[in-house]
């Protein structure tokens, strides 16, 4: 066991919560900083289905990428789903945390891990934070931390916006993804946005990116880009940032072994592909 502020302390330090944005909800949610923990579970979103594995395993800590509760309540009760969740949450002492903007600028967050994974070369951040200090200290030869919203880097190689976008869904096992511009189109520098990052797209373009890769993006966005001439892959929003959850469990265990941290079993994409050979009725 450990005390639920020692892993708090531990989650603050992967993830910054001075990166989150203004709009954000981060850091701990609900439970009380003074009790002991012994299991933890990560997962993407709280759902019913998260929330019964977690009381079935006698959670003590959920760490959910996006934030229960994310804007102000005026009431819980079991009327609201996110009440209900909360009710059967606090009743079974399981404590709530969340990262989100913090965990996607981090050093060690989801986007840096997205550049990882497609081997980018010459990663900066996207959109780099505001207070120059926060990233390394004067006087540092070294290199600073990298923190801030997105990345930007380059292929070793280029390749076709096809090809990229193929290679991005099954490092995540996205089964749906979907691409705006000339599939066979080269592309070399690709700018990186998990989740729902089509309001980058401008950022994308001044950094001279040839494609952006997020999530989800709204049809104005894809319009957009098609315009700019900007590729566009969106691999969905849980496949963007369900996997860097997974990685997250393997960071906590590493630094609390005293820990049972795994990710949730239970959650899944809530969206399914249609055939088009279905036919209503059959």
């Amino acid at each position: 066991m450990t005390s639920l502020e020692a892993v708090c302390s531990s989650l603050a330090s992967i993830a910054p919560l001075r990166l989150a944005e203004d709009w954000d909800n981060v850091g701990l949610l609900v439970g009380d900083r003074r009790s002991q923990i012994e299991k933890v579970m990560t997962c993407l979103t709280v759902t019913p289905g998260v929330v019964a594995e977690a009381l079935q395993h006698e959670v003590g800590l959920i760490v959910t990428h996006h934030p229960l509760p994310f804007k102000a309540l005026k009431r819980i009760t079991s009327d609201s789903v996110a009440g209900d969740m909360l009710l059967q949450l606090i009743g079974g002492g399981v404590a709530i945390y969340s990262a989100h903007t913090a965990f996607d600028s981090a050093a060690d967050g989801i986007n840096e891990k997205w550049a990882e994974q497609l081997e980018l070369q010459s990663v900066e951040t996207l959109i780099p934070v505001v207070d120059p200090g926060s990233a390394g200290s004067a006087g540092n030869a070294t290199e600073p931390v990298r923190e801030g919203t997105g990345r930007v880097g380059r292929l070793a190689e280029a390749e076709s916006l096809h090809a990229l976008g193929v290679r991005a869904a099954r490092l995540v096992g996205a089964t749906s993804p979907r691409y705006v511009g000339d599939p066979e189109r080269s592309v070399g520098k690709i700018g990186l946005a998990c989740g729902s990052g089509g309001s980058f797209l401008s950022a994308a373009r001044r950094r001279g990116c040839d494609v952006l890769i997020t999530g989800e993006a709204t049809f104005h966005a894809c319009l957009e880009a098609e315009a700019y001439d900007i590729g566009l892959v969106l691999l969905g929003h849980y496949w963007s940032e369900r996997f860097a959850m997974e990685h997250l469990a393997t960071l906590l265990e590493a630094t609390h072994p005293e820990l049972s941290v795994w990710p949730s079993g239970q959650e899944c994409d809530p969206l399914s592909a249609l055939s088009l050979e279905d036919r209503i009725g059959d």
